[in-house]
């Protein structure tokens, strides 16, 4: 099978399964027009507009990985940041909200930045104000990302958080504000389900801190680079991340030796705030 026949297999899969377009697509997180144009071969999915409407159709799991493997030949698995700036960083942020909401296991490594479910509003500002965006897109995409922290206070979930020293010490806000982001991550450590871990610079590594990942219960992983936001798929290149992940939280420092940590830094941010 090509991948131009990949719709019109979909479309086979759904209609032998008896489920309607309009509730395939919703649990598929799309539209029903987008649902008709993958079907109809007019839109080439990505891998994981494949895996969602496999698994809303319901199949069973060797035909889902055959036919995942035939996405994973013919589809782009990038999106360049100009494309998703064109299509709304605001209404990307409200389609990363879906796909958390369906997340059982949310496992994050950030080397670089606050992640951004743990950010206060003004990290939010400072950070997205560098994208040259309009004071009304920069609103709504705020008021969209403050919107996806509600999954915070889902117990049912297991959100899971690894990041270096160096994220608590780069100064993307003033002190102040940064005694404010460091004060956050400390009330939100405290949420039985939520594990948050912090890599010291003081510790001798064993991997590299490449970039930043997000794991979604062990089947995507979403990679930001410079210029395009990746998605990845393929069962063995996720249990690599899996690994990188695992390897980090496990020397990681967690718990009251994490709060500790932080304290340290945000009392070292607030004296700094004082004699500025």
């Amino acid at each position: 099978m090509s991948g131009d026949q990949l719709g019109a297999a979909l479309r086979a899969l759904r209609q032998a399964s008896g489920k309607e377009a309009k509730a395939v697509a919703r649990s598929a997180i799309m539209s029903t027009s987008k649902l008709s144009k993958i079907e109809t071969a007019k839109v080439a999915p990505s891998v994981v507009d494949v895996e969602r409407i496999l698994t809303a159709i319901g199949v069973p799991d060797e035909v889902k990985e055959e036919h995942l493997e035939i996405a994973r030949a013919a589809a782009k698995e990038s999106t360049a940041w100009r494309l998703i700036h064109r299509m709304g960083v605001h209404r990307a942020q409200q389609r990363t909200r879906a796909l958390e909401a369906q997340t059982t296991l949310l496992r994050t490594f950030q080397p670089a930045l606050i992640p951004g479910l743990l950010q206060t509003t003004e990290y939010m500002r400072a950070i997205l104000t560098r994208h040259d965006l309009g004071e009304n897109v920069l609103s709504r995409t705020i008021s969209a990302r403050v919107e996806r922290q509600q999954v915070l206070y889902d117990s049912a979930k297991e959100l899971h958080f690894v990041i270096t020293e160096p994220v608590l010490r780069w100064r993307i806000v003033s002190a102040a504000r940064m005694a404010e982001q460091v004060d956050r991550l400390v009330s939100l450590s405290r949420l039985p389900h939520i594990d948050l871990r912090i890599v010291p610079l003081s510790e001798r590594q064993q991997d590299i801190a490449n970039h930043s990942f997000v794991i979604r219960d062990d089947r995507t992983v979403t990679v930001e680079t410079v210029h395009a936001e990746i998605v990845v798929t393929d069962p063995r290149d996720v249990s690599l991340y899996v690994r990188k992940f695992e390897g980090f939280a496990s020397g990681a420092l967690s718990g009251d030796a994490m709060r500790a940590m932080l304290e340290s830094i945000r009392d070292e941010l607030l004296r700094e705030q004082e004699t500025g």
